[in-house]
């Protein structure tokens, strides 16, 4: 068994396809229009094979209070690894994503929160050790 999709929540898709692809460089897998909204995912460019991440609308009248909660108490919803923390946070901060935990050491890892701009926040993680 092996996870195949995975979901985040989105406010918005278009902004949500912006963010993700265009800011954090997935590349689109599936975007099919499923009547008001599309069945919308991304994967990593470094694994296209790779666990899809569906950009899921927050309709549900669960997950807005859900992801106000996770927000609130600074949570992230999700953890993606990259190499190099620090490259990708500059990266990241010289188009405009906001971070909301700075680049620190926990362990065996390093890591930051950056701001999805779509309602969440998203762990970055780089492995002290360069496993994967």
């Amino acid at each position: 068994m092996k996870i195949h999709v995975t979901s985040v929540f989105v406010d918005n898709q278009a902004q949500a396809h912006d963010f993700y692809t265009n800011k954090l460089g997935f590349v689109v897998k599936n975007d099919i229009p499923m009547g008001e909204h599309r069945w919308l995912t991304v994967v990593s460019s470094e694994q296209p094979d790779g666990t899809e991440l569906l950009l899921e609308p927050s309709e549900h009248p669960a997950v807005p209070p859900y992801k106000s909660a996770l927000v609130a108490d600074g949570i992230p919803v999700t953890s993606f690894q990259v190499d190099n923390l620090d490259a990708e946070h500059e990266r990241l901060s010289r188009l405009g994503v906001a971070f909301t935990q700075r680049s620190m050491d926990a362990g065996p890892v390093r890591m930051a929160v950056l701001d999805d701009t779509c309602g969440n926040l998203i762990q970055l993680v780089e492995m002290k050790d360069g496993s994967r």
